[in-house]
């Protein structure tokens, strides 16, 4: 008898000790995320700046190049294959100094967004732990949640935390 009454006793604190699950709808989270959007307009903004530039340096160039082809016909073969050479040299040292600035913005932008990331983790982590659950998982695209109970869901409730923190 006392076996079964520590059998009950054991299996009420096993039952009792279930797991708090949530999870957050990633795609979700980070679309109405509003740092990543600002973040993503910041970049937006030198992109469309460095497209600029670009085209701008292109078209002077091209005016140069027109420029040298009317010039090089009043010079001789060799001076115009000379400074023909020169304008090359320029233009695919400007080009490489382009396409420098670009890598460079796009590594700007990736580490930008790889330490968004690890920031929404960190305060989901956090909201976690706070809030006693065992487990978060993340949904949405290519997530780990298939299916979950809408009072689950922890997007709604991330994001507006992640918001007024970004905001404040």
């Amino acid at each position: 008898m006392k076996k079964l009454i520590v059998f009950a006793i054991a299996l009420t604190a096993i039952a009792c000790q279930q797991n708090k699950i949530g999870y957050v709808d990633n795609v979700k989270l980070m679309e109405d995320y509003q740092e990543k959007a600002d973040i993503e307009a910041k970049f937006q903004t030198k992109v469309d700046a460095l497209t600029k530039k670009r085209d701008s340096i292109s078209q002077a160039f091209q005016i140069e190049l027109q420029a040298f082809q009317t010039k090089a016909q009043s010079m001789s073969q060799k001076k115009a294959q000379e400074e023909y050479g020169l304008l090359q040299q320029r233009g695919q040292f400007v080009g490489q100094q382009l396409q420098q600035e670009e890598q460079q913005l796009q590594l700007n932008s990736q580490t930008e967004m790889d330490s968004l990331v690890s920031k929404v983790k960190k305060e989901i982590s956090a909201y976690g732990k706070a809030n006693g659950f065992t487990y978060i998982l993340g949904g949405g695209a290519g997530g780990a949640v298939l299916y979950g109970e809408e009072t689950q869901n922890l997007t709604e409730a991330m994001l507006k935390i992640l918001n007024d923190k970004y905001t404040n």
